[in-house]
């Protein structure tokens, strides 16, 4: 029986399962996305990642959510695909620069730490809520207790953040992912909370983020965004191809 080879990664404890279709030989579904993220029946993660590489080294990836729903970008899901790229030698590093669903990002891997130019964000006021767009769509609200998952559901075409602040530049977050529900930590949620808290006023341009998962960095100071992230492999695997 053939097999698809996966490598799982995560940052922060959001994890990912990484297709490295160097060669463009297999198509991935909903379904397939589907199961091997379910973390009882498959292999166990929040999100699925293909990636390709073309003849002149360009790196394209496409991310499916556990759901097996696509989503247009990821900061911790592109960060984990730096380092199985880097581990394969499909490609020399430190910097990589990958083609996503919402256009070209850059990495820089430097051990365990990853530093992703996110793009430009965009902070729409929404009431008492922000609407930020960091290539995908996101929801942000000051915590105040609320429901989470409640949140999430009534929101099931945004990522939901509910954000505090608990120091100098830095915010507490909770997350609830489009797709996959709450999650340890989310790239492009921290990078759309500390947007947010730095349009309230809570914070400056350099925020640290602390997530269930542990505390991030996000530098909103330059005209593009740039956050960082340890990322950690965690095995490979092997499963029938379909």
């Amino acid at each position: 029986m053939t097999a698809l080879t996966l490598t799982k990664h995560h940052g922060l404890g959001n994890d990912f399962l990484v297709l490295l279709d160097l060669d463009d030989r297999h198509t991935v579904s909903r379904d397939l996305a589907r199961a091997v993220c379910d973390r009882h029946r498959g292999v166990g993660a929040d999100g699925l990642i293909r990636a390709t590489v073309d003849g002149a080294g360009v790196v394209t990836m496409r991310l499916w959510n556990a759901d097996g729903g696509l989503a247009e970008m990821s900061g911790n899901g592109i960060s984990c695909l730096a380092q199985a790229l880097m581990m394969s030698g499909a490609v020399a590093g430190p910097d990589i620069d990958i083609i996503t669903d919402a256009g070209p990002r850059a990495v820089r891997l430097e051990g365990d730490l990853a530093t992703v130019d996110m793009g430009e964000v965009t902070v729409k006021p929404d009431g008492d809520s922000l609407l930020v767009d960091v290539g995908n769509p996101h929801l942000v609200l000051r915590d105040d207790g609320q429901d989470l998952e409640a949140l999430g559901q009534t929101h099931a075409d945004l990522n939901v953040e509910l954000i505090t602040p608990v120091g100098a530049d830095e915010l507490a977050m909770r997350v609830h992912e489009r797709g996959v529900g709450v999650t340890d930590a989310c790239g492009t949620g921290a990078v759309a909370s500390a947007a947010a808290g730095r349009e309230w006023g809570l914070v400056g341009d350099t925020v640290v983020v602390v997530q269930p998962g542990g505390p991030t960095g996000v530098d909103l100071s330059g005209p593009t965004v740039r956050y960082s992230v340890p990322v950690v492999y965690v095995a490979r695997i092997e499963v029938p191809c379909p």
